[in-house]
């Protein structure tokens, strides 16, 4: 059985010589399996390369950078995980479900697929074997999850076809989405099942609900996220670098925290559902001028923030996911924005 593998970081070479000929092992670090081959030099010929299988003592060590990987079928002594996931866009939120699900699941393979190699040392220190695509058609994933943005992307639905395609039908597919598509804009109330935006009125919400009508015919599901934020990251922090913003306070958001987002997603994946939509938020919507209320009483920021000087904007909604919740088994560390400040 034929099998090919990029080189990654941290690449360990093998050399023992003999009369005859030099043996060189050749070690690619897919984190957590290593891979071996040996391969055969002789004296006079050392562009002549052929592979052999028996395992080699000395070593010294190189590094290169992977463009893409490529992954073989199993075999008795390479068996293919239960629990190997393609994480397609590991940025903050994906980075996250990677150290959730190899703390679920010790040992098991995570790949991560991205659109520029800017952060691929960084993803192989936590685990992640980075490339920059794949072979479609010798690549089967039992769990995978698409967290990339539709603006990094000249072909955001392509994308999503092809990761899709990786998917074996084993495990979980999840597409994470946005709650913007949910029809409503006047601070009123709406839940996973509420009317969204019919196709045409904004092409923001087009290209999100043609993703997700593909990931739903593929048997995937698709979890609609609200506001994601971390402590310098989120709505508060571009408030506070603006100082004035052309907004009306009383636009009612919704937040969650990048780890309650990569939780419940961890959850929604190990929970195997087909052709479902479910909702992230943490059930406590704020306005905008709350936020901002609670940011300064905290006194945990530097900069001051002024104020919003909108008012004829749209208004916002009021999520609440108490359905995914109690389907899920899932409940957020993060129980309000106010919380988060508190633990800060």
């Amino acid at each position: 059985m034929k099998q090919e593998y990029e080189l990654v970081p941290h690449t360990i070479l093998t050399i023992i010589s003999s009369n005859q000929s030099m043996h060189l092992i050749l070690s690619n670090h897919f984190t957590p399996m290593q891979l071996h081959h040996t391969l055969k030099l002789t004296p006079h010929h050392h562009h002549s390369l052929s592979i052999f299988a028996a395992p080699l003592t000395l070593t010294t060590t190189t590094t290169t950078m992977a463009t893409h990987f490529q992954l073989s079928d199993a075999s008795p002594s390479l068996p293919i995980s239960p629990h190997r996931l393609l994480i397609v866009g590991p940025g903050i939120l994906g980075r996250l479900v990677a150290q959730i699900w190899r703390q679920e699941y010790p040992g098991c393979e995570v790949y991560g697929q991205t659109a520029t190699n800017n952060h691929h040392e960084e993803l192989s220190k936590i685990g992640v074997n980075p490339s920059l695509k794949w072979t479609k058609d010798s690549h089967k994933f039992p769990y995978v999850i698409f967290c990339a943005p539709p603006y990094q992307s000249s072909d955001y639905l392509g994308d999503l076809r092809l990761a899709a395609s990786c998917w074996n039908g084993e495990g979980s597919l999840l597409f994470t989405s946005s709650s913007a598509p949910y029809d409503c804009n006047d601070n009123g109330l709406c839940d996973e099942d509420s009317p969204v935006v019919p196709i045409g009125r904004s092409p923001r919400t087009d290209v999100l609900l043609k993703a997700e009508k593909i990931v739903l015919e593929f048997g995937g599901s698709v979890l609609r996220l609200s506001g994601l934020y971390k402590v310098d990251k989120g709505p508060h922090i571009y408030w506070l670098e603006k100082g004035i913003v052309e907004s009306r306070p009383d636009h009612i958001l919704n937040l969650i925290h990048y780890e309650d987002a990569a939780s419940l997603a961890v959850a929604i994946l190990k929970k195997q559902f087909r052709g479902r939509i479910f909702l992230g938020c943490d059930n406590h919507p704020l306005s905008r001028q709350e936020v901002m209320d609670l940011v300064y009483k905290s006194g945990k920021f530097p900069k001051k923030f002024e104020k919003f000087t909108g008012s004829d904007d749209p208004l916002g909604k009021r999520l609440n996911n108490s359905k995914t919740r109690q389907e899920v088994g899932w409940e957020p560390k993060y129980s309000s924005f106010a919380h988060f400040l508190e633990t800060i």
